[in-house]
């Protein structure tokens, strides 16, 4: 069975699409300690995909991965939908301005407790932003919920909740960061681990 993350990354004003998928053993990275696939061992190659996936993401984000820059004729798609009300004078460098960062996208979910630790900087300085508001939501939740608090004057906040029951094809976690005009959004896809029917 295949299987893999897709996501979008913006990094100054491009957007970059990050899909990191299972193509079979013929292809990337080698899983033949994996061998043979049976549910528990599926499981280790899902985790091992989506952390390699999540490493990415964040090599991208720190800056520690650098991607060539191509030009192109089409203007680049926004990662966000939010707008700044028509007509405001920092439009555009009031919704760049905010850095958003998930501190343990490796490890953020044990078992079905979610635990988000994040910070929130200056895009540019890299300052702390103490004070920004900082939200979490699982979009494709059977119970919609939003959780939120604010960030430390480190520019640090966590979030810990329960992960609900995943009801949507497409779900994924939603962090948000809000300080005045400021924003920041990162989106992560998440999937619904496969029912495994107990041993009898």
């Amino acid at each position: 069975m295949l299987f893999g993350h897709n996501s979008n990354v913006k990094i100054g004003e491009t957007v970059y699409h990050v899909q990191t998928e299972d193509r079979g053993t013929s292809h990337a990275n080698s899983y033949f300690d994996l061998l043979p696939l049976d549910a528990a061992r599926e499981e280790k190659l899902k985790q091992r995909v989506s952390a390699q996936h999540h490493a990415i993401l964040e090599e991208l984000r720190s800056g520690t991965l650098k991607l060539a820059q191509h030009a192109m004729s089409a203007a680049p798609v926004k990662a966000s939908t939010d707008s700044a009300p028509k007509g405001a004078p920092s439009d555009g460098a009031a919704h760049d301005s905010l850095n958003l960062e998930l501190l343990n996208a490796k490890t953020w979910l044990s078992g079905k407790r979610a635990t988000l630790q994040v910070l929130v900087s200056q895009k540019g300085t890299g300052a702390a932003v103490s004070g920004a508001r900082v939200t979490a939501r699982i979009e494709g939740a059977a119970e919609p919920a939003q959780h939120s608090t604010a960030t430390g004057l480190d520019g640090k906040a966590q979030l810990a909740f329960d992960m609900p029951r995943l009801a949507g094809a497409e779900c994924a976690l939603v962090i948000e960061a809000n300080n005045g005009k400021a924003q920041a959004r990162l989106h992560f896809q998440l999937r619904a681990k496969p029912k495994v029917p107990a041993a009898g």
